[in-house]
């Protein structure tokens, strides 16, 4: 069963993490792919602790895609200050688009939700939790659980579902990923949230067994030594 979050839950999907978790690349395949199935479809860039590895440079990529995009108003420029665009009241105002919020790594990332959190929860925003364990401090069930508690807190809204990004780059095979599968699993009884996804290159999900729903993506935040 493919993952298609753009027909369940709530039409926002805020998306959370520990730096290197690989949320953006899970956010901006999420907003491409619902765009290809005919969902009008927008990115908020909402990470306002790193300069790096963010929505706002695949900007024209989500154009030429017809996907909106909506950025902090430094992005990109090398300016360090931590302010949301006033247009991310936008997603508010469009109940037919599909909206995909790419929040900042870690607690302190997701403390830009704060402010919104009253807005999200009325209108049923899902959240969901990035993982990938073979980044440092996500490697274990204990670890996993600090750091979205410590994110629920901050962005004062609760986690609705899992997604297991278990990779090693270019590198990951199926036995990644069914390793993350398997700490998932332990974190979901844990705590009660589903597993929502797994997420990985297409011909490494078919190779798994079955298990939670499977999303392929594809990469496009490439560092350039690696171009």
């Amino acid at each position: 069963m493919n993952f298609a979050p753009w027909n369940t839950g709530s039409r926002i999907k805020a998306v959370v993490g520990h730096y290197g978790s690989g949320k953006t690349e899970f956010s901006l395949n999420m907003a491409l792919a619902a765009r290809a199935a005919g969902r009008r479809a927008l990115v908020a860039d909402m990470d306002i602790v790193n300069p790096f590895f963010r929505s706002a440079e695949q900007g024209e990529r989500l154009k030429r895609a017809g996907v909106e995009l909506i950025a902090p108003p430094y992005a990109l420029t090398g300016v360090d200050l931590p302010v949301l665009s006033p247009e991310i009241y936008a997603i508010f105002e469009q109940p037919e688009r599909f909206c995909v919020l790419d929040v900042g790594g870690d607690d302190a990332g997701a403390a830009a939700l704060g402010g919104l959190s009253g807005r999200l929860a009325a209108q049923g925003a899902d959240l969901y939790y990035v993982v990938n364990p073979y980044r440092p401090f996500s490697n274990t069930v204990e670890r996993v659980m600090e750091m979205m508690e410590r994110i629920q807190r901050r962005a004062r809204l609760q986690v609705t579902g899992l997604v297991n990004n278990a990779n090693l780059g270019e590198e990951t095979g199926a036995e990644e990923l069914l390793e993350g599968r398997t700490l998932l699993e332990k974190v979901s009884r844990r705590c009660g949230v589903p597993v929502v996804c797994e997420c990985g290159f297409e011909g490494v999900l078919q190779q798994l067994p079955p298990g939670p729903p499977s999303f392929p993506i594809a990469r496009y935040l490439m560092p350039e030594w690696l171009l």
